[in-house]
């Protein structure tokens, strides 16, 4: 079913934009929310006048969003998790808001967490890329960095792992002069 979306859906579209979804989902989700209504001929006309007064308020945020987009895009958060002693399992989840706040606190941006569509909340350590969309038409992508300050960062010496192989290596020589012998 032809539709045309009111807000931006992750995963669907954005504003203003005609999609093609599955039947159910239209009716039962998109419709009873406001998210979105049919694209038919009377709606589709609509949405261009709609569209008109849109693209002059839009053109106004678009150099805005282009301005936050050079602050922001490419930006690194560190985000303190706590984990499990022998798992990267989180004990609770990083939420949009959680990356709202860390954006705000680290970078001195202010967003709303629904510019942040995080399908699924971030439950692992670990680093996770994600895209911030500021504009219609403007997206940022920042890495997120989610540690736990109380487990150390494991970092495997060159040294240990010579030691290691060295002894190897002498009881292969001791087991080749009894051979000789």
């Amino acid at each position: 079913m032809k539709v045309i979306l009111n807000q931006t859906v992750p995963k669907v579209g954005k504003e203003g934009q005609v999609v093609t979804v599955a039947d159910g989902y239209a009716r039962n989700f998109l419709f009873p929310r406001g998210l979105a209504v049919v694209a038919d001929k009377g709606q589709i006309k609509a949405l261009e006048a709609r569209r008109a007064r849109l693209d002059a308020k839009l053109a106004e945020t678009k150099a805005a969003a282009e301005a936050l987009k050079e602050k922001i895009d490419g930006k690194a958060l560190r985000i303190v998790g706590k984990a499990g002693r022998e798992d990267t399992k989180l004990f609770g989840a990083i939420t949009a808001q959680d990356i709202v706040d860390a954006l705000k606190e680290q970078a001195g941006v202010v967003l709303e967490k629904k510019q942040v569509p995080l399908l699924q909340p971030i439950k692992r350590l670990g680093n996770y890329r994600l895209e911030v969309d500021l504009h219609r038409d403007v997206d940022a992508h920042i890495s997120v960095e989610v540690y736990d300050p109380e487990r150390p960062v494991e970092v495997v010496e060159v040294e240990e792992t010579a030691a290691e192989v060295t002894p190897e290596l002498d009881a292969a020589d001791e087991t080749e002069e009894l051979v000789e012998a």
